[in-house]
């Protein structure tokens, strides 16, 4: 525990959190501020939580955390599902996305797993 920065999770979900910055400054996704900013707020709760978590002092606590990040990566999925549908951005774009969600989730059910065996 205290040691987010080295947890895979935590770095994959952080630079998630810098891409989706950057895709929903341009285009149309920049000028629809309440999606943009849902979604960057939703993208930023992933690494933030996991660093929260990880800094409690009971895996009791910190799982309580990771499984809020799990829950907004599920969010950020949705978002850019959504996002695809009405074109703010492209099949590749949103293959990422979901591509980095659902492994960042999965990742954090792992890391969930292994903090209740002890």
């Amino acid at each position: 525990m205290g040691k987010f920065q080295d947890l895979k999770v935590w770095l994959r979900s952080k630079d998630l959190a810098v891409y989706l910055y950057k895709l929903t400054g341009k285009g149309k996704f920049s000028k629809d501020f309440g999606l943009r900013d849902q979604i960057r707020r939703a993208s930023v709760s992933i690494p933030s939580n996991i660093a929260e978590g990880d800094e409690h002092g009971s895996d009791k606590q910190a799982n309580r955390y990771f499984y809020i990040a799990k829950g907004s990566s599920a969010e950020v999925l949705t978002q850019a599902i959504i996002a695809n549908e009405i074109d703010y951005i492209n099949n590749d774009e949103y293959q990422y996305i979901e591509s980095e969600c659902r492994s960042i989730s999965a990742m954090l059910m792992r890391l969930i797993q292994a903090r209740s065996r002890f």
